[in-house]
């Protein structure tokens, strides 16, 4: 495993300023936003499809620092109920796999995206109870109807171009947990796997460790963000919050720097899982920590994970 960071954190940067500055922090594995809600301020896979000498300065921009690319990101909603913008999302999730292909990167992460409750919703509709029985029916019309089709279609093209999608579970999305991550993939085909993101997982109620191991070889990338759970809010109004992410003092949970939600015992757990499943991919830090500014909360990660990880020839064990 390679510790990474997932460079939208530095969005204000220009393509070699970044990598100059992650650079000096000692990273050398990075995940590259590519559009979608995540922003694009790195890479244009279209204007780079489209234009060879771009895409040559762009390669060289990473090769010359000695860089690797452990994934092109475009977080979306390709289900959207509006068809521009389901449109929108979906272009940008074709030419992030066509861009990955060109540049020999094996993983694009996104979400798997929300339709609505009918063919005539203005908006994504994310159901979290099965009574009354309208919100069983929704589900099942959303799965059928929407999710399984457009998730078989894409499973297709990844495989013309020799890339995998690790689907990012998110509340909100009707992927969210193991059980719906492992359902996407066993409906709609093996180049569907898991970005694994701990901090949506623990807000829910479940083991990341535990999740890890249940996942196994479908994990294809990782996200090193943390949650904090803010006990007295919670006791008094549960886990499912729609107050702002800013409003920090009255929510029941909120994104922190790994660390800073759970001990050190918690990550050395899941790093671990990680490791009895075979994982040797980045450990992508993410920061959305509104307590600690950007550079803060990444150095903090870097220091917090570093130790963590465990070189492959480290894994020999003497008596073997």
């Amino acid at each position: 495993m390679k510790l990474g960071v997932f460079t939208v954190l530095f969005s204000e940067m220009n393509l070699e300023e970044m990598l100059d500055h992650v650079k000096a922090k000692g990273i050398d594995t990075v995940e590259i936003g590519s559009g979608g809600f995540v922003g694009d301020a790195h890479c244009k896979p279209i204007e780079l499809l489209a234009d060879n000498k771009k895409l040559e300065a762009f390669k060289q921009a990473f090769e010359k620092r000695n860089i690797k690319i452990s994934a092109l990101s475009c977080h979306g909603n390709p289900l959207h109920p509006n068809k521009e913008v389901a449109k929108d999302f979906h272009d940008k999730f074709v030419a992030t796999v066509k861009l990955a292909n060109k540049l020999n990167i094996d993983t694009v992460v996104t979400f798997s995206g929300c339709p609505g409750e009918s063919e005539h919703s203005k908006n994504p509709v994310w159901i979290t109870c099965p009574w009354p029985t309208d919100f069983s029916n929704v589900v099942e019309w959303q799965w059928r109807e929407k999710v399984i089709p457009y998730w078989k279609e894409q499973n297709e093209l990844l495989k013309q171009h020799h890339v995998r999608v690790a689907i990012e579970p998110h509340p909100g999305f009707v992927v969210y947990n193991n059980e719906t991550a492992i359902r996407l993939r066993k409906e709609c085909g093996g180049q569907i796997g898991v970005n694994f993101d701990p901090s949506h997982y623990f807000w829910q109620g479940m083991n990341p460790a535990q999740s890890i191991k249940q996942i196994g070889d479908a994990l294809y990338h990782f996200h090193a963000k943390d949650t904090q759970i803010e006990p007295r809010n919670t006791e008094l109004n549960g886990v499912l919050d729609t107050k702002s992410y800013k409003d920090i003092a009255n929510r029941s949970w909120v994104f922190r720097t790994v660390g800073y939600g759970h001990d050190e015992q918690v990550w050395r757990d899941i790093i671990s899982a990680l490791q009895v499943i075979g994982y040797d991919g980045a450990i992508s830090i993410e920061h959305e920590d509104g307590l600690m500014s950007i550079d803060e909360g990444f150095s903090k990660a870097v220091v917090f994970l570093k130790d963590m990880l465990i070189d492959e020839g480290a894994k020999e064990l003497w008596w073997a």
